[in-house]
């Protein structure tokens, strides 16, 4: 009898934007418009089809109550919420309801993230000494080797849902990041990864995996604005998140999970370094 094969279901999605500069070159990270920190996420989900489901008939029932029919990010014609969910459209009370069935989800989600302060600081001074611009797909296409370097070697077959960024797929270009995590892998642990890849860009209102938008939007809050109170009912789905800024006690970043809980307080040691 052959061996069953194992698959796995990642989700990709990204919270804050790639704005650094103004027309006239000045750094405005932290400034209206220009978020503090860029994050890609994935979600590995055990049962997509479930979880499916459930997004989308508490959508359909919110859609239906009478509470909230009077509500503009629900009216079809807005493409919002009566399209598919999303943290920052979506109308305080939808996203209560939405975060409380999220916890009931078997989901593990991991997150990569830079500090745009410091990639601003680097940028401006490559720029001065050897003339190259900074690139916003680049810091993109690393952060998806950076999260994705340990999670292509345990199953036979891999799909991989990524949020299109803008109208480009950029498929080539997320099929080298995703081989080179692969490679990083291998050069640590020596261990080589047979999986099948597969990797679809898409929109979240064509795959509900891609609601990790809300999970994404729960840390972002905690480093944005110091506010914890959507992490924290979330917080044991969080397997990892690497702040790689975060140098105070290791070149790479911290780490943060089950031995290492984020808090408000460690970002506020780390923001006041």
């Amino acid at each position: 009898m052959s061996a069953e094969i194992k698959f796995r279901h990642y989700f990709v999605d990204e919270a804050g934007d790639l704005t650094f500069f103004d027309k006239k070159g000045r750094i405005i990270v932290g400034q209206p418009g220009a978020s503090k920190f860029f994050m890609v996420g994935v979600a590995q989900i055990s049962d997509p089809e479930q979880v499916t489901w459930e997004l989308n008939a508490l959508r359909a029932s919110l859609i239906t109550h009478p509470r909230f029919k009077n509500i503009p990010s629900m009216q079809p014609e807005a493409k919002k919420t009566a399209i598919t969910f999303h943290a920052k459209d979506d109308h305080p009370e939808i996203r209560e309801n939405v975060f409380e069935l999220m916890q009931s989800f078997d989901i593990k989600v991991f997150i990569a993230i830079r500090s745009k302060a410091e990639i601003a600081e680097s940028a401006k001074a490559n720029f001065k000494s050897l003339g190259t611009k900074l690139q916003q797909n680049a810091i993109y296409d690393d952060l998806i080797t950076r999260v994705f370097k340990n999670l292509l070697h345990k199953a036979d077959v891999i799909h991989i849902a990524i949020a299109r960024r803008g109208k480009a797929a950029r498929e080539e270009a997320l099929e080298q990041a995703i081989n080179q995590a692969q490679k990083n892998f291998e050069s640590q642990w020596k261990i080589s990864s047979n999986s099948s890849i597969m990797i679809e860009p898409t929109y979240p209102s064509e795959v509900a995996g891609l609601h990790i938008d809300y999970y994404l939007w729960a840390v972002q809050r905690c480093y944005e604005r110091d506010d914890d109170q959507f992490f924290l009912p979330l917080a044991k789905k969080y397997r990892l998140i690497m702040d790689l800024d975060d140098n105070r006690n290791k070149p790479y970043g911290e780490w943060y999970g089950d031995r290492n809980p984020l808090t408000l307080k460690k970002l506020k040691e780390a923001r006041s370094k």
